[in-house]
């Protein structure tokens, strides 16, 4: 575990302990994803008792958190024909049948979403050592969300942090640490393992939601992860870490001179694809409430060529 403050030289150090390059041979582009076998999926279809699914889905409307920071827009949405073109007559030529069609401007970062291993950078390589000329204006030549279209299905384990500590949400300062996981973890009576989809709840969209404003939450200050927690879920090779913050991480990060430093160790390093801003509560309350705290989670990508993100519209099965 890190005792100390951690710098971009700690970061540096847990990247380099977890480093999964060439770990499933010279072509990988799935990382952690590998860990997920037909036997685990089979497996995690046992866990559906109640047949109850919870999308962990924010709405895709001008409603949602974006504030225009780091370039990332709210979806736009427009219709293309609607009742009123067909009241207009303007569908009079097509012989009895009328139809309605949309279109969408999204910022595939925007909202509920995967973050592909072509999404993060660090001394100009992302995950398996490959350089920045592989992401054109075309989209990313390698580690592409596409690469996960099947990928997305498996275990899920909730860890409620909040409520594991008496809190409906945690305070925007606080840095969930390696030690609390495994507490919350303890406390539930689940473990993590290998393969797994780990969907870690801060509150802060319940927090949101009892303010009635996103406020800063699209890039503000933000509970999140601290570096210690590499220490945990690297060792474990989960399929994926999943949280219902921005960007995963206490914001502002514990590194003053490196941005974002668990997107370097567990992305670009370790292989670990995260999910940010999933809607967690309505799956706590019920987890909460039976003290189950595993489920089928099903949260494949879009198959949109070239991306390194992808909206996405869990379902986690009970």
């Amino acid at each position: 575990m890190t005792t100390t403050a951690p710098t971009i030289e700690t970061v540096r150090a847990l990247a380099a302990k977890y480093n999964t390059w060439g770990k499933w041979g010279p072509d990988d582009q799935l990382g952690t994803l590998n860990n997920v076998t037909p036997e685990r999926i089979k497996a995690a279809a046992q866990l559906v008792r109640k047949g109850r699914v919870f999308s962990l889905a924010l709405p895709l409307d001008q409603t949602g958190p974006q504030t225009g920071s780091f370039g990332r827009y709210n979806p736009l949405h427009h219709m293309i024909w609607d009742g009123g073109d067909i009241a207009a007559g303007a569908q009079d030529h097509i012989a009895e049948v009328r139809y309605t069609d949309d279109a969408a401007y999204i910022i595939l970062q925007c909202s509920t979403q995967w973050d592909a291993l072509a999404h993060i950078f660090h001394d100009g390589k992302m995950y398996g050592g490959h350089g920045t000329e592989l992401v054109t204006s075309r989209g990313a030549q390698r580690n592409a969300m596409t690469n996960a279209k099947d990928r997305m299905v498996g275990r899920g384990v909730l860890l409620d942090v909040p409520r594991h500590l008496g809190k409906p949400w945690l305070d925007v300062d606080h840095a969930i640490q390696a030690d609390e996981l495994a507490a919350c973890a303890e406390a539930q009576g689940v473990e993590v393992g290998e393969g797994d989809f780990v969907l870690v709840r801060t509150g802060q969209i319940a927090m949101c939601r009892d303010a009635g404003s996103w406020g800063d939450y699209a890039g503000g200050p933000a509970p999140g992860f601290g570096v210690s927690v590499a220490d945990y879920f690297c060792p474990k090779g989960p399929a994926a870490v999943i949280t219902d913050t921005w960007g995963t991480e206490k914001l502002p990060n514990e590194t003053p001179d490196c941005f974002q430093p668990l997107h370097i160790i567990m992305i670009v390093n370790a292989g670990i694809h995260l999910g940010e801003m999933w809607d967690l509560e309505a799956l706590a309350d019920d987890c909460a409430e039976d003290g189950v705290y595993e489920f089928q989670l099903v949260a494949p990508p879009l198959t949109i060529t070239g991306s390194v993100g992808s909206p996405v519209n869990p379902q986690a099965i009970k």
